[in-house]
């Protein structure tokens, strides 16, 4: 097991374990080399029991909501370089692996997702944990921020690619 700071990679390693799922955590320290150019590190190689196994990055989120009252918005941004690493992944390890994000949310314990939401505890904390498939993110992206080069999903579409992890994993 790779000692993981964030919060965010830390419970989605746990929710692995305690699936009993099989994966590979990358260690980040140092990122890979293909071809004469550095390749941005993944978070995990996840193995389905069917379909094509997964290349994952983890982004940490937090679901905005300024009152219980008002509809739920899920942050859901990513750099063009997580983009372009993910790709590079995929075709890499070639036709039996599908890369992705993993968007980790922590919820607040009053959160009106709980009661919605597929959650896993971690540390006293609740999250939940959704994959978006890069090819499908990459079609549906627009720009956030120039200067950061980041790119989002409107709502509607995070709310149409997102699946839930486990939904995918062990289908």
């Amino acid at each position: 097991m790779v000692i993981r700071r964030n919060h965010y990679d830390a419970a989605f390693e746990e929710y692995l374990r305690a699936q009993k799922i099989p994966y590979v955590a990358v260690d980040e320290k140092r990122r890979a080399l293909a071809k004469d150019a550095s390749i941005k590190s993944l978070d995990f190689i996840v193995y389905a029991s069917q379909g094509p196994n997964l290349l994952i990055d983890v982004k940490g989120r937090t679901e905005i909501s300024p009152n219980q009252n008002q509809s739920r918005r899920w942050e859901n941004w990513a750099t063009l370089e997580d983009i372009q690493g993910l790709q590079q992944w995929q075709e890499l390890f070639g036709n039996d692996f599908v890369s992705g994000f993993v968007f980790a949310y922590q919820l607040p314990e009053n959160s009106i997702s709980n009661s919605l939401e597929k959650l896993f505890e971690f540390r006293g904390n609740l999250y939940a944990f959704y994959l978006v498939k890069i090819d499908e993110y990459r079609r549906k992206m627009k720009p956030r921020s120039e200067s950061w080069q980041t790119v989002f999903l409107h709502q509607q579409d995070f709310q149409e690619l997102r699946k839930p992890v486990d939904a995918i994993i062990q289908a």
